[in-house]
């Protein structure tokens, strides 16, 4: 929702090249919303889903950091404010979405290696 808003204020905005990075990001939760809302993750265990998780919350926070710090201190328009401040709200949602991803991606990885060696060892 975040995203979605951010894109808005920088439609609205002098500000309107930033505007993609928060489309992108609103799309990709999106779909990694409706990819877990829908089992995908359960049918296609080839794709690591906690690390794509982990990837987009990393890439998230650190984009939507840089590009509000370029909005609020470079335009002096309101709606470029406003996405700026959003953005900076952003970069701590997905910073914390960020620390939860990481352990469950943690969980998994130790998941993934106690079943290797139980598979090697029957072969």
């Amino acid at each position: 929702v975040l995203s979605f808003i951010i894109f808005i204020c920088y439609i609205a905005s002098l500000a309107a090249s930033f505007m993609m990075a928060p489309l992108l990001e609103f799309l990709l939760a999106l779909f990694l919303f409706f990819a877990y809302a829908s089992k995908l993750n359960e049918k296609f265990k080839g794709v690591h889903w906690p690390l794509a998780d982990f990837l987009r919350c990393v890439t998230a926070a650190i984009i939507y950091f840089a590009i509000s710090i370029a909005a609020v201190s470079k335009y002096s328009d309101g709606a470029s404010k406003a996405a700026g401040v959003f953005g900076f709200a952003a970069t701590i949602v997905f910073a914390i979405d960020f620390y939860i991803t990481f352990n469950d991606l943690v969980t998994f990885l130790k998941q993934g290696s106690s079943d290797s060696p139980e598979g090697h060892k029957t072969e």
